[in-house]
């Protein structure tokens, strides 16, 4: 028997196989395949948290304020706006 013979069946194994922690959506074990989640299920409930905005950071500053070309003026001396 070769050693990739024996090798294989572990290789396929490993994706699924437990690992430390817990899946952060539903607490169960996570796997290697899909750590730090327990399936493709839960890192696509993840996802989906993300795309929606459900990860927010609280902050003071208005809606608009920092944002790249809220407040931009056409002023000569500016960096990016003048000729010269």
């Amino acid at each position: 028997m070769a050693k990739d013979d024996i090798a294989a069946p572990r290789r396929a194994g490993a994706s699924s196989r437990k690992v430390g922690g817990r899946c952060p959506i539903c607490e169960a074990s996570a796997t290697r395949r899909f750590r730090p989640f327990c399936s493709k299920r839960c890192q696509d409930v993840d996802l989906g948290r993300w795309l929606r905005g459900n990860y927010r950071v609280p902050t003071e500053e208005a809606p608009g304020d920092g944002e790249p070309g809220a407040a931009e003026s056409d002023d000569d001396d500016s960096p990016y706006g003048g000729h010269g």
